[in-house]
């Protein structure tokens, strides 16, 4: 048997995992295999690199730093100036690499790991999926978190990646492409949210993203559900203000998402025992 933990992408919304981890590795549940994106690539190389409950209390340190708060915490007006000069971008990529860096360790490789880790970006000049699972990971995991508009494109080795939430938000399938026969799916809750038809412009980007990649994975999950044993984790729930446009940017909830996560993980781990 061959357990891969799917971590997916979305934003502070990914202090989910913490919780969701801190459950299954209290359930004795060990991953042979670490898939992520955006991040799920962020928080699932912490995973790899230590596939153990000590992992929580670091993650869960991270989420709490001020370098968390430092990404995407600037004032509008150093926003607005920097938008101003880049034309593409609201935000400094390098309190992002200062987080990765901070929790992964600056030289890291994937061969470093004590798990196979393998996290999605997408490459602009190409126009699809790219797996990074070799080679220097701080690169490769920035590159799988740089949000469009949010981040420049991070460069690596002349192509030019985006977040991997753009191809591949919730990387079920490639876990089973790589061999996982038990795959838990770490999910932030979208999923489990009803779409509703759009009322101002704001919605219109947001349910159209949504159906993009909730297309995808519900299809990904219906086909692993034929060669392998999936659990989708459930998250706990939303929180009030999650469907606000600038919900990204929201870290002051982390803790109590981390705690609803755990709550309802535990549970549905609990309940597997149940279930003939």
């Amino acid at each position: 048997m061959t357990v891969a933990f799917v971590l997916g992408g979305g934003g502070v919304r990914g202090a989910v995992h913490v919780g969701m981890l801190q459950a299954l590795f209290e359930a004795q549940v060990r991953p042979d295999l670490v898939v992520g994106t955006s991040i799920g690539a962020i928080n699932g190389a912490a995973v790899a690199a230590d596939p153990s409950l000590a992992v929580v209390d670091r993650l869960t340190e991270a989420w709490s730093s001020t370098t968390a708060n430092e990404v995407y915490g600037e004032a509008w007006y150093r926003q607005l100036g920097r938008l101003a000069r880049s034309r593409t971008h609201l935000y400094d990529p390098q309190a992002l690499r200062r987080l990765i860096v901070g929790t992964l360790g600056e030289r890291t490789t994937f061969e470093d790991l004590q798990v196979p880790l393998v996290v999605a970006a997408a490459s602009i000049e190409h126009a699809s999926e790219h797996w990074f699972d070799s080679g220097p990971l701080v690169e490769a995991v920035l590159a799988s978190a740089s949000v469009p508009g949010a981040l420049p494109p991070t460069e690596i080795a002349g192509e030019h990646f985006v977040d991997g939430g753009m191809v591949n938000s919730i990387p079920l399938g490639e876990a089973v492409r790589r061999g996982a026969t038990t795959v838990y799916v770490l999910q932030v809750g979208r999923v489990e949210e009803p779409l509703t038809v759009p009322t101002k412009p704001s919605d219109v980007a947001r349910v159209s993203f949504e159906i993009a990649r909730r297309h995808r994975y519900f299809r990904e999950l219906e086909d692993a559900r034929g060669v392998a044993t999936v659990h989708v984790l459930p998250s706990g729930g939303s929180l009030p203000g999650d469907d606000k446009i600038g919900a990204f940017r929201r870290l002051e909830a982390t803790r109590r998402r981390i705690e609803q996560s755990y709550a309802a993980g535990s549970a549905y781990l609990a309940g597997l025992g149940d279930r003939p």
